[in-house]
């Protein structure tokens, strides 16, 4: 993650849409990566075996139409916002979704597909240091965003969540969640691109939160041996929520990106139980990278 090259941002709707092609420009430019931008039209046609055996013909026709026309809807729509996001942002030269990018300058693309969203996105994250995806509406379940659970659990890639409103400058103070787990080393690791160059790095932990594994002290120790100085800060749960004591943390250290390992208990137990995943996709508003 050092040498971040292409970025993945998949834009499903324009909803919190310009907010994160506005990080994903900062990205490439910073890294002098390629952005490309990806919008999967979903095929009318998958609407017919999940219809049942109880509508007619002429009603599955109807159905598949309308979700035609939809999804036609859709891909207009976000295309014409990258439109106007490219016209207003001259600096980055625009180049054909398969082209060659240029490798000394920063680059973005435009691409339309269509099929099924879970399988064609991790498929393209695979070969992308990165996924960075618009935050979900605020009154969505964030948790359960099938485009952030189709890259962390089948990309081997790490994720990165635009924050909703738009964000400002280059990210300057960096916070690591920190716990021990697998998870958590994946998102250090990920997390290092940032780091190098960050104005203040800080490795939060918290007793409620650390499993077995290497504690905060040694990551601290890690982190200088890549030329980055950061200190350790333990945190406690803020009304019982280490979510909450994390992110209240992040607020303290005036953080612009939180790294962390997402979910290190089962996906179903924090869906039916909460937990510091979903807690921090639910009420951050910073740029939050997570990896599993």
């Amino acid at each position: 993650m050092k040498d971040v090259r292409k970025i993945l941002l998949p834009l499903p709707s324009v909803s919190n849409a310009e907010a994160a092609l506005t990080r994903g420009y900062n990205f490439a430019k910073r890294f002098g990566a390629h952005l490309a931008v990806l919008h999967v039209r979903p095929d009318g046609r998958d609407i017919a075996p999940m219809a049942g055996e109880g509508l007619s013909g002429a009603m599955v026709e109807d159905l598949m139409r309308s979700a035609e026309h939809e999804s036609a809807h859709h891909a207009h729509e976000v295309r014409k916002l990258f439109e106007r996001f490219a016209a207003t942002h001259t600096d980055i030269e625009v180049v054909p979704p398969r082209a060659p990018f240029p490798w000394d300058t920063a680059s973005m693309s435009f691409n339309i597909l269509s099929g099924a969203e879970s399988e064609i996105i991790p498929s393209h994250a695979r070969l992308s240091d990165f996924t960075l995806v618009p935050h979900p509406d605020s009154g969505e379940d964030v948790s359960s965003s099938e485009t952030l659970h189709a890259v962390l659990f089948d990309s081997g890639r790490p994720v990165v969540i635009a924050p909703q409103t738009l964000p400002k400058g280059l990210i300057k103070r960096v916070c690591i969640g920190w716990n021990g787990t697998a998870e958590s080393s994946s998102a250090l690791r990920g997390a290092l691109a940032w780091a190098l160059t960050a104005e203040a790095v800080r490795v939060l932990h918290c007793e409620d939160y650390q499993r077995r594994g290497p504690k905060a002290r040694d990551v601290v120790d890690y982190l200088a041996l890549h030329g980055i100085k950061a200190d350790a800060v333990a945190f406690s749960p803020v009304d019982r929520d280490v979510g909450k004591g994390l992110i209240t943390a992040c607020k303290d250290f005036d953080a612009d990106m939180l790294a962390m390992g997402a979910y290190s208990h089962s996906r179903l137990r924090q869906l039916i139980l909460g937990g510091v995943t979903r807690h921090v996709l639910e009420h951050a508003d910073l740029t939050v990278l997570m990896s599993r």
